[in-house]
């Protein structure tokens, strides 16, 4: 199935974990598929294991409005369309609230908020040419609060609401935008470190669904918001979690 033949799709965070599960989704649909993160390393492996004819590895701090400005210009300069932003780069620091420090809240919020507004500015000018869409990686966590994670939860439940605002600005120009809430997300890398057991017994005794998602998991929800499926679907934050959001109350995670 190749949805997305002759799209082009930026993808932040590419280089590992949800991003990375992402960008393998939208790459095996056909699209042209615009990697930006940090290491570049690791961006430069993944597009020569995607191809390099239909994927741009741009080495991008999102915390930098001039990186991604940048990192759109090229997917457009290379590709000449942009039909998908998926903002899914994010941080979080766990921590008690009176030993979480300014430094700590600033990273958060402007690694997990303010490059979906950056990334959204950018790539505005061009969705409106394709009337295209936007989706953001929100959280559980910003549907709900948890112990420990008070700049992660006030970062996510920001991005939840810009979500939704968003789409009230941009819906005239025919661009949807929406947002997956991840729970615990574990990639292959991410299953084997040894606090990994402990999170998931405390995840299951709480949602419906045991075990945990993978970055495949969020991939298919990504693709389905993107693509033509749900072309009447905008404003919605979509609950990728097992069934937590469900459940009167979340888990501590730590």
């Amino acid at each position: 199935m190749e949805r997305f033949h002759g799209k082009t799709v930026v993808v932040t965070g590419a280089s590992s974990g949800i991003g990375e599960g992402i960008a393998r989704r939208f790459a095996a649909e056909g699209a042209n598929v615009v990697l930006a993160a940090r290491r570049k390393d690791r961006l430069d492996a993944l597009a020569t294991e995607l191809g390099t004819q239909r994927t741009l590895a741009v080495v991008t701090d999102v915390t930098e409005q001039g990186d991604l400005d940048t990192a759109v210009r090229a997917a457009a300069d290379r590709f000449g369309r942009i039909d998908v932003l998926v903002s899914n780069a994010g941080t979080g620091v766990g921590k008690e609230f009176e030993e979480t420090t300014l430094s700590d809240w600033r990273l958060t919020m402007s690694t997990d908020v303010d490059s979906c507004f950056f990334g959204a500015q950018a790539a505005l000018p061009h969705l409106k040419r394709t009337q295209g869409s936007i989706i953001h990686i929100a959280s559980a966590s910003g549907l709900g609060g948890d112990r420990r994670l008070t700049a992660y939860n006030a970062a996510k439940g920001a991005v939840v609401n810009f979500t939704r605002g968003l789409a009230f600005d941009l819906g005239r120009f025919g661009i949807r935008v929406n947002a997956v809430a991840p729970a615990l997300t574990l990639s292959d890398e991410h299953a084997a470190i040894p606090e990994a057991g402990r999170l998931i017994e405390r995840f299951n005794e709480r949602r419906a669904l045991n075990g945990y998602s993978t970055p495949a998991d969020i991939a298919g929800a990504v693709g389905f918001l993107a693509s033509d499926d749900a072309r009447f679907i905008t404003g919605t934050v979509l609950p990728v979690d097992g069934g937590i959001t469900a459940a009167s109350g979340q888990p501590d995670l730590f």
